[in-house]
């Protein structure tokens, strides 16, 4: 009896070793939410030939939803250009609750640090979007990522306030995930590591929007940390 129950735990762990996306049960509904970066220029109606934006949205939803058919894994992307996290309160309702998602992944900050939103406001509104998705959902799976930039394009001569004002966001973002007990994807820390290879500008070409190589380290860090992880 002792021999079959490990035997059959065994299995188990064999199944799920061999599982690429474990985090994507049948029917999962993964929502990305965030600013110009998710949003990719993404079409406003249901063609799904534009419905994802041209960014690293598009990268992770066309892997795993060719690779995975049977499992009718449902991705949603609501990132609006230009928006802060007050501006995701303003249509969190819709955009985010409404749409009952089991993973939702998030990327905001960078434009709280172009218009200067005070830290304390950024680190209250983002709260408060947290604690509505959980209350929403108890089960919710969050993914919190953290803003970047790159010395390049028009930050390159206020590097110093700049890179100190989003490294601030960055330290709420991961505050905030310890709280919530989130997945946290730090893309600096991947940019600065492929400007070993590349220079800045091949990666993001304006200090803030990433180029199509640029989306792929982005899609390629949220599968590795997010994907392998079972729920």
């Amino acid at each position: 009896m002792k021999f079959r129950l490990v035997l059959l735990l065994s299995i188990a762990a064999w199944l799920d070793a061999a599982d690429p996306a474990p985090a994507f049960r049948p029917g999962t509904r993964i929502l990305f939410q965030g600013d110009s970066i998710t949003d990719g220029n993404r079409g406003r109606t249901a063609d799904p030939n534009h419905i994802l934006g041209h960014g690293y949205v598009f990268l992770i939803a066309a892997k795993y939803g060719a690779m995975l058919p049977e499992r009718n894994l449902v991705f949603l992307n609501r990132g609006v250009s230009g928006n802060t996290v007050s501006n995701l309160a303003e249509r969190w309702q819709s955009d985010t609750l409404d749409l009952k998602p089991d993973i939702l992944s998030i990327l905001v900050g960078i434009n709280d640090a172009s218009k200067h939103v005070p830290v304390e406001e950024f680190e209250g509104g983002y709260d408060r979007l947290l604690a509505l998705s959980v209350a929403a959902n108890p089960k919710l799976r969050l993914v919190l990522c953290l803003p970047f930039t790159l010395p390049v394009g028009r930050h390159k001569d206020d590097w110093e306030e700049w890179q100190a004002s989003v490294q601030q966001r960055r330290g709420v973002v991961s505050k905030l995930a310890a709280k919530y007990h989130a997945l946290v994807v730090d893309f600096q820390k991947v940019f600065d590591d492929a400007c070993r290879r590349a220079p800045a500008d091949y990666w993001i070409w304006d200090g803030i929007h990433p180029t199509y190589s640029g989306h792929q380290l982005i899609a390629d860090e949220w599968d590795r940390v997010v994907a392998g992880v079972a729920p």
